[in-house]
Order: structure tokens, then sequence, then C-alpha cells
């Protein structure tokens, strides 16, 4: 398999990686075969695959506009996957020049490949590092030179917490970052359920299969116990809800039944 130029030396490209799966469910071109093969063994199981990840970026989107609006203009986003078009410092910087973006993620190539496109941008940057690990994200030379923790702050979690097992202790880790922002900040989540899923359970099990046979196993919560990440958050209306029906643009009627899988929410600390 031939290396292209954007991928590191360091990555081995015969392994599947999640964020090139999520680069591929999205159109993107940064993903190999074996990426590709692993994300349509997973459609077999779940074919709205692709939906749930439009929805999931939609709402993202629309959750950084409406931060923006809120005052906030620090954003924070961990597990940040490679870069798509709609990116978190694009929409940010087109609702207020001057805002800040930290991206944050262990995949080597996310990490390279905004690197390549943040290349010249002031006001955004990316820094190796992992979720499970948040005192060495708050600690890094990179995130103090453009987030300042005495200002709020919007930390965004989007379709990263559900590849954090129990035994890694994922409500802790969002603890010890809600500790280390400023009041006013926010949190901005997706998490994958098998609630709202248009398919019976045992159906969707099988796409969580193939995420655990490429050892980045799939966490699936409910929704209280997603619920359980806003701890110490103030919920923002409408809650934690199908990501279609977080602050819709367009008629949530309008949306692929898939797109409804999961939830997404926002909260703020007073």
């Amino acid at each position: 398999m031939e290396r292209p130029a954007w991928a590191p030396r360091s990555i081995d490209i015969s392994v599947p990686s999640v964020s090139r799966m999520y680069d591929y469910y999205l159109g993107g071109s940064h993903n190999f075969e074996v990426d590709r093969e692993a994300a349509r063994r997973a459609m077999e199981f779940l074919p709205g695959l692709p939906k749930i990840m439009q929805a999931n970026r939609a709402f993202m989107r629309r959750a950084v506009r409406f931060a923006a609006g809120e005052g906030v203009t620090q954003f924070l986003d961990i597990g940040s996957g490679i870069p798509t078009f709609g990116n978190v410092h694009e929409v940010a910087q087109a609702a207020v020049p001057d805002a800040r973006v930290m991206y944050v993620d262990h995949d080597p190539v996310a990490v390279a490949h905004s690197q390549a496109v943040l290349e010249g941008d002031d006001g955004a940057g990316v820094v190796a590092a992992d979720l499970r690990k948040p005192r060495e994200i708050l600690d890094s030379p990179e995130v103090l030179r453009l987030i300042d923790l005495n200002r709020p702050v919007a930390l965004l979690l989007v379709a990263i917490l559900h590849f954090v097992e129990d035994a890694d202790d994922p409500y802790a880790a969002v603890a010890e970052l809600r500790q280390a922002l400023a009041p006013g900040s926010m949190l901005v989540l997706t998490h994958a359920s098998y609630e709202g899923i248009p398919l019976p359970a045992e159906r969707a099990e099988g796409a969580v299969g193939v995420y655990q046979d490429i050892r980045n196993p799939l966490i699936m919560r409910t929704r209280d116990e997603i619920a359980r990440f806003f701890e110490g958050y103030d919920m923002v209306e409408p809650g934690l809800v199908p990501m279609p029906r977080w602050r819709p643009d367009t008629a949530p009627e309008d949306e692929d039944p898939y797109a409804f899988s999961g939830f997404a929410g926002v909260g703020r600390t007073a």
C-alpha cells in the first residue's frame, strides 16, 4: 500500500482508524482502503451511519454559532478528528473574527492534517493529546498559548466520549476539565446511544462489534448515563435531545430517521 504524502511515517496504515472512518462517512479523502472496508462493514449493520455523522457535524456548527452569539470566543475541541468542511475554527471565526480555537486529538493523521489546514492561522492550533489525560491538555504550551482559562471557554466533546470505556472513567475526565474552566464556560457534547436508532438494538450491535474488532470499542450509553456528563452545568434549552432537535435551522421532521440516533446537548457553568 502506497503511503500518501499527508500520512505521517509513524502510523500503521494497515490498521483502521476511527477518525479516518469518520472522514469516510462524511465523504472526505483522508482515509485508506482499510478504513473504508471497516466503515462499509459497520454500514452493513447500520446503513445510516453517514446520516448520523452529518447530523453530528450540523449540530456542532449550530452549537458553535450559539456559543459565539452568547459571547464565548474560545473553543477547545477535544477529539476533533480530521478537518472537514465547516470546521470549528471556520464557523467560530465567521461569527467572531478574533475567535480562538484549539483542536486536540491523539490520532497522528488528524493532528498532521490539522497542522496543514491551520498553517498561517494565528487564531487556531492543534495539539496531540488524549481526553483521558485532561491535565496534559490543560497544561500544554499549545493550549495555554491560545486559550485563556480565566475566561469562558466552549469545551467541545463531540462524538468522542463513546470511545472512552468506563474503566477509563470518562466522567472524572469531563469533571476535571469543567473544574479548570472559568464561569460562563460551555460544554458541547454528542454521544452515541441505542436510543433513537431506527433499527432493533440487536442489528445495531453488529456495527458496535466492528469497532470492537478494530480495538476501538464503541460504548453505547443511555440518555441518563449521557446526562451525567453535564453535572455541574446548567442545561441550555432544549436540553439533551436527538441532534436534529437541538435548535434546528430547518424542520426536524424533514431529517433522515437515522439522524435522530444518539443525543446532543449544551450546558453552561454558572
